[in-house]
C-alpha cells in the first residue's frame, strides 16, 4: 500500500468517525507494571526464554567481528545498518554483502541468510525489540533466514508502558514488535520456527 493510499484511508475513516472517545487513564496499571534493577541482564535472560539470544558487545570488541561468530555461515547478508556507536566510539558496519534497497521487489530477498538490522527500543519483560521501517523493502525484516538487531543498551526499557510511549514509526510510517524468532504451533500443536519470519534472532546490545 503506497502512502498517499494509506492517507486515503485514514481521512475517509477520520471523516466517517460519529464518536470519539478519550483514551483510558493506565496510570494505575503503569504503576504495578514490572521494573528491573539490572535492565541488561534481564533482557538477556528474557531472550532466551523466547528463543533468541542477547550479546553484549565488550570494550575493545568489533562488532562485524561479533556477527560473524553468531552466523559464521551466512553468505548472502542484507545491512541496513552503515554504522554504530559503541563504547569505542564509531564502527562501520561491513559484513553485509548487500542493502534491502538494491533488489527490485522484496521478492528478490528470498534466500537472504542474514538481516542486520537497527533495534530502536528493547524491551525487558518480554524481549520485544521495536524495528522502526527505515527501508523500502520492509520484507527484509521478515524474509531473511536469521536476523540480528543492534540495540544501544541505553535503549532498553522495563515495560510495554514504557516501550509505547517512545515508539515512532518515521517516515514510512511503520514498524513493529519482535522478539525472538518466528514460531508457531497452530497446526496439531506442532512447534515450527521460521514460518512467519527468521528462524534466528540475535540482539547485539551497544
Amino acid at each position: 500500500m503506497s502512502m498517499s493510499s494509506r492517507e486515503d484511508i485514514l481521512q475517509s475513516i477520520r471523516r466517517n468517525t460519529r464518536m470519539r472517545y478519550e483514551k483510558p487513564d493506565l496510570s494505575d496499571l503503569e504503576h504495578e507494571a514490572l521494573t528491573y534493577e539490572d535492565k541488561v541482564a534481564q533482557f538477556c535472560n528474557i531472550m532466551k526464554v523466547v528463543g533468541g539470544q542477547a550479546v553484549v558487545l565488550q570494550k575493545g570488541e568489533d562488532v562485524n567481528e561479533a556477527i560473524k561468530k553468531a552466523y559464521p555461515d551466512a553468505r548472502r547478508i542484507a545491512s541496513v545498518v552503515r554504522e554504530v556507536k559503541t563504547e569505542d566510539g564509531i564502527q562501520s558496519v561491513t559484513c553485509g554483502t548487500f542493502h534491502p534497497d538494491d533488489v527490485e521487489k522484496s521478492g528478490d530477498l528470498d534466500g537472504t541468510d542474514l538481516a542486520i538490522v537497527d533495534g530502536r527500543i528493547g524491551v525487558c519483560e518480554n524481549g520485544a525489540v521495536w524495528l522502526q521501517q527505515d527501508v523500502e523493502q520492509r520484507a527484509v525484516y521478515f524474509i531473511s533466514e536469521a536476523l540480528v538487531i543492534l540495540l544501544d543498551r541505553k535503549n532498553l526499557v522495563n515495560n510495554m508502558h514504557e516501550a509505547y510511549k517512545r515508539i515512532d514509526t518515521g517516515e514510512y510510517g511503520y514498524g513493529v514488535f519482535i522478539s525472538g524468532p518466528s514460531k508457531t504451533a497452530d497446526i496439531e500443536q506442532a512447534l515450527v520456527m521460521g514460518a512467519h519470519g527468521a528462524r534466528s534472532v540475535t540482539v547485539i546490545l551497544l
